[in-house]
């Protein structure tokens, strides 16, 4: 192991248990943000590109784009949340040879549950899109962009584990560096290849989903290269590896957990999406450029909830209670304010965002409308997610899962019944959506203040 990558890896513990934590947290996540303004702006330009094809494929995208996000939430957020959690407790812990063991049972883990993506929504996506509400020619549409899109799913989801590995370091610059670059670059990647700029074929829908693959990859190798180096102070290697379950049992602990959750997020809006879809295709096209924004908080949240995963993580482990709680409490209320100010300028000026990408007068309204209703309530939902990351950090996510399936019943329930059984405005069904962002959001916040989880030495000192 390179001796200075040690060092380098002790000191970075160290600020991590002892230094202070405005600024640890913000250096730590401010290279986390990087990486999710270079996806937000791939996001956004995507989605631009594919409206200049016509309105029927930006249809398309809406439907695939809550999978999309959802391979993302689980490789990046959830599983990749429980990867980090497990270097990050393992390392605080002082316990080296554990957390460049949990690496290979990493890879395993996002190995095994990539084939599994790719078989439902590039295999079957034909059928499993249609399940979800698309008909006609936008089913095409949605069926080509996805068979590229999660054909490449184990690129995606290799590449997001070794940058959680590298974030449960506390090392949040490297993935940013290779990870923001490739983003980066794949923007005019993805224009070039939907609407045929530089000389490349013209491939339409297919055009973003094959940029994103080849971002991916470039960054997954440029992380493993990294990590095969011992230069992150733990080192990627087969030597004398062997099987252990209770490897696989720590991340998973939290991994699936946490993907129960992100399952809820996007089973959601996949709902509310199925229910728009009954109002025409140009409803479906205008929900789906609101409800991207709403899933953009996702990502946004995790650029500095990623952060909170790490130093929670190594606090807990080193049995700092107190400063995890702090930790959480700073982080939750920075995407508080964060998200507030999004929800209410789209919420106020809903044209900055759908004028971007639709001239299409039906989508437009109904974008504005979603907004108006939902953009209040972002605020809330940001701190709910930022406290979900920090969550991770404690390996248990039980309490943020039953957030998340409060969110589900009052969207999907309530949301439902509105619609099928009364034939309810639009609006209405909006409003649901908005009820179910605060109470997922509060609901987090209370189990962060109040719950044995968060306060084990405020329940062992009351206990005498």
């Amino acid at each position: 192991m390179n001796a200075h990558a040690t060092e380098r890896q002790k000191i970075r513990i160290k600020r991590l248990l002892e230094g202070p934590i405005a600024p640890t947290l913000a250096l730590l996540a401010i290279p986390n943000l990087a990486i999710v303004t270079a996806q937000s702006l791939a996001t956004m330009a995507d989605a631009f590109f594919v409206g200049q094809v016509g309105v029927v494929p930006l249809a398309a995208i809406a439907v695939v784009f809550p999978i999309q996000a959802l391979l993302g939430m689980l490789s990046q957020g959830a599983v990749g949340g429980g990867i980090s959690s497990a270097v990050a407790r393992a390392l605080g812990a002082n316990d080296q040879p554990r957390a460049e063991a949990l690496i290979i049972h990493a890879l395993l883990i996002s190995i095994a549950l990539s084939v599994l993506y790719t078989i439902t929504f590039a295999v079957f996506a034909r059928p499993t899109f249609h399940f979800l509400g698309s008909r006609g020619l936008a089913l095409d549409s949605a069926v080509a962009y996805a068979q590229v899109l999660f054909g490449g799913t184990i690129v995606i989801w290799v590449g997001n584990t070794f940058a959680s590995v590298l974030r449960g370091t506390g090392n949040m610059l490297v993935p940013a560096i290779a990870m923001g670059t490739a983003l980066v670059l794949s923007i005019p990647l993805s224009g070039g290849l939907t609407l045929g700029w530089f000389g490349l074929p013209a491939f339409g829908v297919r055009g973003p989903a094959i940029a994103f693959v080849l971002a991916f990859s470039t960054s997954g190798l440029l992380m493993a290269g990294y990590l095969i180096s011992g230069r992150a102070g733990i080192r990627l290697s087969l030597k004398g590896f062997t099987l252990q379950r209770e490897l696989f049992s720590d991340i998973l602990r939290v991994g699936l957990v946490a993907s129960g959750n992100a399952v809820l997020t996007i089973l959601t809006i996949v709902i509310v999406t199925a229910l728009v879809g009954r109002y025409g295709t140009e409803a479906l096209a205008g929900y789906g450029l609101g409800s991207r924004l709403e899933i953009m908080l996702v990502p946004i949240a995790f650029g500095i909830g990623g952060a909170l995963t790490a130093m929670v993580g190594i606090n807990r482990g080193a049995l700092a209670y107190g400063r995890a709680r702090r930790i959480a409490w700073l982080g939750g209320m920075t995407v508080f304010a964060i998200s507030t100010v999004i929800g209410l300028t789209v919420a106020i000026y809903p044209d900055l965002w759908v004028d971007l990408y639709t001239t299409n007068p039906k989508a437009q309204e109904i974008a504005r409308s979603y907004l108006r209703i939902s953009g209040p309530a972002y605020g809330v939902f940001g701190l709910g997610m930022a406290l979900y990351f920090a969550t991770q950090g404690t390996g248990r996510m039980m309490l943020p899962l039953t957030a998340g399936i409060l969110r589900t019943v009052i969207v999907a329930g309530v949301g439902g019944l509105l619609v099928v059984w009364f034939a309810a405005p639009l609006t209405w069904l909006f409003a649901t959506v908005a009820a179910g962002l605060v109470v997922f959001g509060g609901f987090i916040a209370g189990a962060v203040r109040f719950s044995r989880l968060w306060n084990p030495d405020r329940a062992s000192a009351g206990s005498h």
